[in-house]
This record gives C-alpha cells, structure tokens and sequence, in this order.
C-alpha cells in the first residue's frame, strides 16, 4: 500500500521523491508529447511543467530513444525546447511538488528544521551553470541553487545540500509540504541569489544557463533524490510495484498500464448489466490505493476512447455516464440514460487528485 504519515528515515524511504528515476509513466506510457500549459498533462508520473506560454517543449521518457543512461538505470525524462526566447517575466521549469505528510519529520519551519540533500543525474547538449529551488507551498520562501553541466550530452552526477528553513510557512498534512524545481530558462523576475533562503517565490538562480532558445538542444533528468542530511546516499531502489502504488496515490486507471487513457481499448473496463424499469447497472470502482484526496473522476468509452462515454456493448452506442459517492478509497457510477434490460456497460476511468 502507499506510504502515508510520518516517515522514518532510518529505515525505510529515505528519498522523499516519488518515481526518482522515471520508471512509471502512466499518462504517456513511453510516448512523446507536447504540454499545451502548465500541468502533469504527457509527463511521467509526479511531475510536472510550469511554464509561461504555451507549447514550449516536447517532453517524453527516453525521449529521442536514448539509449545511454548512467549504470543502474534503465530510463530518464528527456526535454526538448521549442524555441523560444525567454524575457524577464518568463519561466520554464519542471517541478515535482512533495506531499507534506512526507516531509513533515523535517521540521521546516522551526527552529530544528533539518538539512536536506539533493542529488540526481542530469544531461544537456549545453553546458554550464544550471538553477532550481526548492519552495513551499504559498511560494512566499524559496532556496535558488545552482549546479554544472561540464561536458555536452554527458550524464554528470549533481549534489546540492540545502540548510533547512527555520521561517516560513511549510505544510504537514495532505497538501504540498515542499516543491523541488528545474528551470530551463527563467527570466530575472522569478530569479534570486543560488544558496540563500529568501521570502520571495524564486524558480532559478540568477543568471543560470537557458537552454530554450533553440529547439535542437536537450536537457535529461534521472536518479532524483531528496533525502534528509548532508550528504548524497546511493539512490534508494524501490520495488516497481512499490513506486507505482506511490504514483496512484495521486493518479490511477482502470486502463493496462501501458495503454493512454483516452485510447480505444476494453482490457480491464469496468461495468454491469442493465435490469430495465428504470433500474440502471451501479458499478463500484475501488482503487489500488487510498487516494491523496478525493480525486475527479473521468470516463472514457472503451470501444470509442470518447472522454466522458460508457459503452453499452448491446446496442453498440456510447453513453453518458456519471460518478457518486467518490471518496479516497473508491467510487459509484452507472451511465446517465436507462440501458435496455440486460444490456453490457462499460467504461474506462480515471481518477486524479495531483498536487
């Protein structure tokens, strides 16, 4: 089952990021995409893009087929620009935002707030000093930082340690206790001293390197880890089935895991039959895991992949259909219109509660 509440980093889950070396990729199931805007839209699972604009990277797992990655891993989330010129208001960045019952041991915000270290595997086709931070929810305090890419298309291993906040307001409960980001290009507006805490909301160090002027450059990320001390420890290993319950405590699906939602395909779609006289088949979904939050749920036609349909098998028509009674562990739903007695109906769902 997922992890909830107060970890001890003695025994088990010392990284506090979620899919660190980019293994579940439930939305794109190893596709690349295009994110319109802001969101976990195309992404693998717990991260997300944060950009001005629209449509300003391709961004995919293994993107271009990578096939050289540092020794024990087997994938990567690659980034490529579009092409843009970045202006003092802009920003683009990935983001991955670390629910606050998982960091709550750190104390941030008090006076016994914990040092934390930041290590992952990085590679670009440019070289130079790149920026992030790490912020808290409200986006009032923020830690740029900094680190270097020496060597072009070259996977270089990265540590930053980072002294705990003492201020400031860091969530403990269900909500985001502490975002981690990476920009690729952040104008000076969103851009503060490397390595000093400041009350502002800061995605990058001032004057890192900007790799979004030209759609042939590359940025790939793998191996992330945040842990409590000051030193980088191996990157913890969890089982695939471990880190994918993890994932679907924010995100999960009926469909295979290889398959996208919205795509025509009736493997593991859920339904019942219709009895007639105004009785409609009510079909309970439980989800793999208890759920961050109660999550909105979307349905898609298995025969059609029409986002917000059921299929009646019988009659071969899509159908609206509805949730209730949705909480954190499952849901209800049953098609909106009253199919004919004994007819099949079935849909595909999704249910997500990100942060």
């Amino acid at each position: 089952m997922a992890f909830v509440g107060t970890i001890n980093s003695d025994v088990h889950f010392r990284n506090r990021i979620i899919n660190g070396d980019m293994r579940i990729d439930q939305r794109a199931a190893g596709a690349n995409s295009k994110p319109i805007g802001d969101g976990y839209d195309g992404m693998v699972d717990r991260y997300r893009t944060v950009f001005t604009g629209s449509s300003k990277f391709t961004i995919g797992q293994n993107l271009d087929s990578i096939s050289t990655l540092p020794s024990g891993f087997i994938n990567c989330m690659g980034i490529k620009p579009s092409g843009n010129a970045v202006s003092s208001s802009d920003y683009n960045t990935i983001f991955q935002k670390i629910e606050g019952t998982n960091v709550d041991d750190l104390g941030w915000g008090t006076a016994n707030a914990k040092t934390i270290t930041l290590s992952f595997w990085v590679r670009s086709s440019n070289t130079g000093t790149f920026g992030g931070a790490i912020t808290n929810n409200a986006f009032n305090r923020s830690y740029p930082f900094t680190y270097t890419i020496n060597t072009a298309n070259n996977w270089e291993y990265e540590t930053i340690t980072i002294p705990g906040d003492t201020t400031g307001t860091w969530l403990s409960n269900n909500s985001t206790g502490m975002t981690v980001v990476w920009s690729l290009g952040t104008g000076s507006t969103y851009s503060g001293t490397a390595n000093t805490w400041a009350a502002s909301n800061f995605y990058s160090a001032t004057s890192a390197t900007n790799i979004m002027g030209n759609s042939t450059n590359t940025w790939y990320l793998t191996g992330v880890q945040l842990e409590p001390g000051s030193t980088a420890t191996p990157f913890e290993h969890r089982p695939f089935g471990m880190e994918l319950q993890l994932c679907q405590r924010y995100y999960c699906k009926t469909y295979n895991l290889s398959v996208v939602a919205g795509t025509a395909d009736g493997s593991g779609s859920i339904g019942g039959s219709g009895t007639g006289n105004l009785y409609r088949p009510i079909v309970n979904w439980a989800y793999p895991v208890q759920m961050r939050a109660t999550p909105t749920i979307t349905f898609y036609s298995p025969q059609t992949g029409t986002i917000g349909k059921a299929r009646d098998d019988n009659s071969g028509a899509d159908l609206d259909a509805t949730s209730y009674r949705t909480g954190t562990s499952g849901t209800r739903w049953y098609p909106v219109a009253t199919p004919a007695s004994g007819n099949d109906i079935f849909a595909q769902l999704v249910a997500s509660i990100e942060l």
